[in-house]
């Protein structure tokens, strides 16, 4: 038979491990290999997710690059900071490494101690790193061997924003106006994200300074190759799973239809859904799906230019991209065992 992908990952309790634990159980060319966490090591993964009884029956284990090295790729579904400390190691050993915290995300090793509060582990491989947005770097996710995978809300937001960066059609100043389901911030039992506080009500959060911000500028920056002026706002809303974008910018020059530049840009996407003129897009229809809708609006009376993106942060945002990046990286068939219809209601 066919040698199947040996696929370790790291962190496999918190919900983008096991989202990509959920994906990777039906893949056809994976095998996983070995699922760590601290918290749960010698406790069966399906003891913790009975979701994936049946289909990922290992014990959790302790995280050691020792344990790993014989793996063909390793995910790490870890907090910042974990992934740079073992990542050398591992492709020192051959292992494809893909990240699905920061640590890679950012070149410049002094922006990254800026924003994620200490020194980088290993800044020599930043420049090695190659950004996992498959509709950006698809070539050089083929021949990479270190992947940082998008955050969620830089894949919704450059998804809008590429056609237009790209050929020049925008003004360089840009509003990012974006809402997440609670499972973004993570599967940890803390008071702000507790169902009595966020059900019913809705609100903006690191209004002045998020994480993400100069992921975004970065990313827009290197498609678009002018320094962008981006304003991101980031908002809770009481549901699980899904983001929306809400992007403002204003045309630079006359653009003769929006809509079939948008199409036409992502005419060969499988992830990338532009839906018919006038649509709006729904968080529900990308749920549990790998799949990016948007749609491009004008809107009566303004000068600006309105794109609406939504996507699964968990899955597009997250683990899919992840599996996406993975199949790229190991000549497969893009769209394998990745799903791209939502879950619907």
């Amino acid at each position: 038979g066919i040698e199947l992908i040996r696929a370790s990952v790291v962190g496999g309790t918190g919900y983008t491990g096991v989202e990509l634990l959920r994906i990777l159980a039906s893949h056809s060319e994976v095998e996983v290999v070995s699922v760590t966490s601290r918290s749960d090591a010698g406790r069966p993964v399906s003891s913790v997710y009975p979701n994936l009884r049946g289909a990922v029956d290992c014990l959790f284990t302790q995280p050691s690059p020792e344990a790993l090295i014989d793996s063909d790729v390793v995910f790490f579904a870890t907090p910042n900071g974990t992934a740079m400390r073992m990542a050398p190691e591992l492709l020192r050993h051959g292992v494809k490494v893909i990240d699905l915290a920061a640590d890679f995300r950012l070149k410049d090793p002094e922006v990254w101690s800026q924003w994620y509060g200490e020194e980088h582990a290993c800044p020599d491989l930043l420049a090695e790193a190659v950004y996992g947005l498959p509709e950006v770097n698809r070539s050089a996710i083929r021949t990479a061997s270190l992947i940082a995978c998008p955050g969620c809300y830089p894949t919704a937001v450059q998804l809008a924003l590429l056609p237009l960066l790209k050929e020049h059609l925008i003004d360089t100043r840009v509003v990012a106006d974006v809402k997440s389901g609670v499972s973004g911030a993570g599967r940890k039992a803390e008071i702000p994200v507790m169902m009595s506080e966020t059900g019913e009500s809705f609100k903006a959060y690191s209004a002045s300074r998020h994480r993400h911000w100069p992921e975004i500028v970065q990313g827009l920056r290197g498609f678009s190759g002018r320094d962008v002026q981006l304003t991101f706002i980031p908002h809770l809303v009481p549901m699980i799973r899904g983001i929306h974008a809400t992007v403002y910018c204003q045309p630079a020059t006359e653009i003769p239809d929006l809509q079939s530049l948008f199409e036409r840009y992502y005419f060969d996407e499988p992830y990338v859904d532009v839906l018919p003129t006038g649509s709006h897009p729904d968080t529900r229809n990308v749920r549990g799906s790998n799949r990016c809708q948007i749609a491009v609006h004008r809107p009566e009376g303004s000068p600006h230019i309105v794109v609406l993106a939504v996507i699964d942060n968990l899955v597009k945002g997250a683990a899919g991209q992840a599996v996406q990046n993975m199949n790229l990286m190991f000549g497969l068939r893009e769209t394998t065992g990745i799903p791209i219809l939502g879950l619907y209601p």
